[in-house]
């Protein structure tokens, strides 16, 4: 059931994102007027608050947007909130990122786990990105249910020992499938792979996650970046 939901999701996302971007350059960028973070499509509304405690992590997410995203490579707000559905929906309880940057996408992560009751395990190398992202997740009051690990995440991942419900790559392009190989042993039967920025050239791990059958795998195009969403069979 679970598997049909989640490539149901991905499917409809998918289908959103080709059709009702009108326009669209040739080799994957949005037209103009859709850059820099706008809604991909007429049919996208801001994100509505449930409660308080929502509100909040949407306004320090919003600020983070409009005074941090410069040099942070971080994802666009659409792609924010595709990583929080895919969480919700799988009602994950152990995320693992690798490229927390200013802790932007960790955030949107958390907007879900708070209410699965899960915990992000985020791993990078910069501790200047990393101080800002701790300061991050205190003022969205995410803090307690993140772990952040500094150090080269090809190293530090060896030291998971949890099963992970959802893996999220968005880090250095070339690592893509070291991380894969060391980590798609923990991600548990019916998990997600996520991987930002599949439009650039990545072919040993875009080789890796199509042609392994024990692998389902979509490729979304949100914003130009490219998210490839790889469920771990059951």
């Amino acid at each position: 059931m679970l598997k049909r939901i989640i490539l149901g999701l991905a499917l409809a996302i998918a289908l959103v994102a080709t059709a009702t971007v009108p326009g669209q350059e040739r080799g994957g960028r949005p037209p103009r007027g859709m850059r820099g973070g706008a809604p991909s499509s007429s049919l996208e509304k801001p994100p509505l608050p449930k409660n308080d405690a929502e509100k909040k992590i949407l306004a320090v997410l919003d600020d983070m947007f409009k005074n941090q995203r410069r040099g942070m490579m971080n994802v666009s707000p659409t792609d924010g909130r595709l990583l929080r559905l895919f969480t919700e929906a799988a009602g994950a309880k152990h995320v693992v990122e690798i490229g927390t940057s200013n802790g932007y996408s960790g955030i949107w992560f958390c907007l879900a786990l708070r209410t699965t009751g899960g915990k992000l395990t985020t791993h990078d190398i910069d501790e200047g990105r990393a101080s800002l992202a701790r300061q991050n997740f205190k003022r969205a009051g995410v803090d307690k249910m993140v772990t952040l690990v500094m150090g080269n995440a090809h190293e530090t991942v060896k030291k998971i020992k949890d099963p992970i419900d959802i893996l999220f790559i968005d880090a250095d392009k070339s690592g893509y499938i070291d991380y894969l190989k060391k980590l798609l042993p923990l991600v548990r039967p019916g998990g997600l792979i996520l991987a930002h920025n599949t439009n650039t050239r990545i072919e040993d791990y875009t080789e890796a996650i199509t042609t392994n059958p024990e692998l389902e795998t979509l490729f979304l195009l949100t914003q130009g970046a490219g998210v490839g969403v790889t469920l771990k069979k059951r």
